[in-house]
């Protein structure tokens, strides 16, 4: 992804800046095997649909599951 189409890139709710995830690290948060955009809290991913598109809609966030 382009690095300045990224910073432009906001959560649809809260509006925080959004950090493209490899695939591995988007695995090992739970978030399936595709790379996603993290929130800056890091407590939502939005993930991308199969032509390579981030799905920035408000429903379309996924909750990363919280550690033990």
């Amino acid at each position: 992804m382009d690095p300045a189409l990224l910073e432009l890139l906001r959560c649809p709710v809260t509006r925080q800046p959004l950090r493209l995830v490899p695939a591995e690290q988007a695995a090992a948060l739970g978030l399936g095997t595709r790379q996603i955009l993290l929130r800056e809290d890091g407590r939502v991913g939005y993930p991308f649909d199969d032509h390579g598109f981030p799905l920035l809609l408000p429903d379309s966030g996924v909750p990363v599951p919280s550690g033990p």
